[in-house]
């Protein structure tokens, strides 16, 4: 028997204008990204149209804010 692992989602918004061009042209304003993992304080993302991938720290990031 075969356990199906859920997926983790975190929804970001770009807080600098450098995290705003990402937001707009390679994650195409879609908030949603996939966790693929998580070490040492940081947080291992991917938006969810597999365009970019990027990394935040779990305690506060200069350039992204996890929203709910």
């Amino acid at each position: 028997m075969k356990t199906a692992i859920k997926t983790e989602f975190i929804c970001v918004k770009p807080r600098t204008d450098y995290a705003q061009d990402i937001f707009e042209n390679s994650m195409y304003k879609l908030h949603s990204c996939r966790v693929t993992g998580r070490k040492n304080g940081r947080v291992y993302l991917e938006s969810i149209n597999n365009r970019y991938t990027f990394t935040l720290r779990e305690g506060g990031d200069d350039d992204w804010e996890i929203i709910t």
